[in-house]
């Protein structure tokens, strides 16, 4: 029997101009709140990530509530935050449930940032845009294609500010670079490569083991749209390493590297089935085994693009395993030899990952953050630095967010670009399930050739968790 599409994936498939299908909470906005006033900012998600934005934020703008399914945490944090000099006329409230904070202080927020592991960052996003609010959320702005399908939707009809966290997209370097590629500086591009060298977890099962959920701790929250598992704390821990909350490097790492490439080579346009811009595009995926819990040790992926206007048919290569291995398989040294230098940057988060772009006239290295960028060969591009000379210069990712929530321009790396860039870097996880070559239609969201991969496109949310 076919299975019921779901209201969310029947959703999905829409065209953006579709979305108001949708039933919405609340149509307000606060893209009028003046440029000199302070927005009321909620977190929700402490750990990690988060307690970055709780000492950043509070310097900027109002931190007004704080939310983590964790109450240790939270403790922590709303006690660091209350000893801040400048948090002393703004004490945040606290909850553990983001959709109790937003029903009690929905008029008070005017922003919501996400910082929750990856299985979350649709359902929060999705109810605050709802309710009008501007939202920031960390790469990748979610966890399955359908989602984030959904949550482009959403923001081009209510008209909020979307970012996602992913920072070298502000950098000047970025933005000259991307200006230079668009001046034809670097020719005609075909060709790009993105690689990480951290690899994968391998086939992995789950934990036999049940230990009782801590005190602290709501499994039920954290799960959120997940399915039900019996908690462990492997999970809490080790998250990014299972299927069911995390997206890998492809979601967390391809969300910073790929940009460049994907703007460079205008592959929104595909998403806007566009004359001249029309289309599937292909994945094939190479790895080493079949990890249906976690992701594989190694991933080899081909993304093939059909030709856009009069931009030509044009491929990315993925590449994520430790560099030893990209050594023996000679996959470093054919990298090395097309750019004409050491693959290594001189430091960063991870500086040995970063991407290519080949074009007939030279050649671009970026860092894995996009967020340092070189023409080369550097002695035939010797005025390649500098600010941008179309796209606006800005502090930094934050402050182009924040001004975009008091009706500056839309962040560079808001919904419109992030939705299509994770629905492909997501479908490349559908690719190492299945096993063979997908052809996928991104208009109508559907892989066309398979239809197990298809229905991974849009997997489903536990009750009570729907967008």
């Amino acid at each position: 029997m076919k299975k019921k599409l779901s209201r969310r994936c029947f959703l999905a498939k829409f065209s953006a101009g579709a979305a108001g299908l949708l039933v919405l909470r609340d149509s307000q906005s606060v893209r009028g709140v003046p440029a000199n006033k302070k927005i009321n900012i909620a977190l929700v998600g402490i750990g990690g990530r988060g307690r970055w934005f709780l000492d950043t934020i509070p310097r900027m703008e109002n931190m007004v509530a704080l939310c983590d399914v964790d109450n240790r945490k939270l403790t922590e944090a709303v006690e660091a935050a209350e000893s801040y000099k400048y948090l002393t006329k703004t004490k945040p409230k606290r909850y553990r449930d983001f959709r109790r904070m937003l029903d009690e202080m929905g008029n008070q927020i005017d922003a919501v940032m996400v910082a929750t592991p990856d299985h979350t960052h649709a359902v929060i996003a999705a109810t605050a845009m709802r309710m009008g609010k501007h939202v920031y959320v960390e790469k990748p702005i979610a966890h399955d294609v359908a989602e984030a399908r959904a949550l482009r939707h959403i923001a081009k009809q209510r008209k909020v500010a979307t970012q996602m966290g992913n920072q070298g997209m502000a950098s000047d370097s970025f933005r000259r670079t991307l200006e230079l590629i668009e001046e034809g500086a670097v020719g005609e591009i075909r060709e790009a490569h993105v690689w990480y060298v951290f690899g994968g977890p391998g086939p992995r099962e789950r934990p036999k083991e049940r230990p009782p959920v801590p005190e602290y701790l709501d499994w039920n929250l954290w799960l959120g749209p997940a399915p039900f598992r019996p908690y462990h704390p492997r999970y809490v821990s080790g998250w990014g390493t299972w299927r069911d909350f995390g997206t890998g490097i492809l979601g967390g790492g391809g969300a910073h590297s790929i940009n460049m490439a994907f703007k460079a080579l205008k592959l929104g346009a595909l998403w806007e089935g566009a004359d001249g811009a029309k289309g599937q595009i292909s994945v094939e995926a190479e790895t080493p085994q079949r990890c249906v819990e976690t992701f594989p040790s190694q991933q080899i992926l081909k993304f093939d693009f059909p030709a856009r206007g009069a931009l030509p048919p044009a491929r990315i290569h993925w590449y994520n395993a430790p560099q030893e291995q990209l050594q023996r398989l000679g996959i470093w040294q054919r990298l090395e030899q097309i750019a004409g230098r050491s693959l290594v940057w001189k430091e960063g988060w991870t500086p040995e990952s970063g991407s290519l772009l080949v074009g007939s006239k030279g050649v671009v290295h970026t860092n894995a953050h996009n967020s340092l960028c070189v023409l080369l060969p550097m002695r035939d591009f010797p005025n390649s630095g500098g600010l941008p000379q179309k796209l606006p210069h800005v502090e930094g990712h934050l402050q182009e967010w924040i001004q975009g929530c008091k009706g500056g321009p839309l962040p560079l790396s808001n919904f419109e670009h992030a939705g299509p860039v994770v629905e492909l870097l997501l479908l490349g996880n559908v690719a190492t399930l299945v096993g063979q070559r997908l052809e996928f239609d991104p208009v109508a969201m559907k892989v066309i050739n398979d239809a197990e991969a298809d229905a991974l496109l849009c997997p489903e949310h536990r009750k009570g968790w729907s967008l």
